[in-house]
């Protein structure tokens, strides 16, 4: 079973986290199912950039983005190379570490739980 270790977030995740976790599960579900409040103001369609993350660590493990997914990340704020939208990641066979963002691009925090 893979770990995901989720960094510190100065108000997500002030500890960081890791989780273990099962090949198949979606990475915001699993973050949000232990504390992690990301932001996913579209519920998880990828309609928006709010539940943007980079993975430092097990980037190679994940299915590559769609087309509609990369079309949303190009509207994120503070994208790079190994940026995804957590809405459409779910866990490979690999250890990943999660990095959230500082900001996301959403006009009001939607504080989905």
């Amino acid at each position: 079973m893979p770990n995901i270790t989720f960094l510190p977030h100065a108000t997500l995740c002030p500890q960081g986290k890791t989780i273990e976790a099962n090949p198949g599960d979606s990475l915001i579900k699993l973050a949000l199912d232990h504390g992690i409040p990301i932001e996913h103001a579209c519920e998880m369609s990828c309609a928006c950039t709010t539940c943007h993350v980079i993975l430092d660590r097990g980037m190679s493990s994940v299915a590559d983005a769609t087309d509609n997914e990369e079309d949303m990340l190009d509207k994120a704020w503070g994208l790079e190379a190994n940026s995804r939208l957590s809405c459409q990641v779910t866990v490979g066979t690999a250890d990943m570490k999660v990095r959230i963002p500082k900001y996301t691009v959403n006009q009001v925090a939607e504080n989905h739980g």
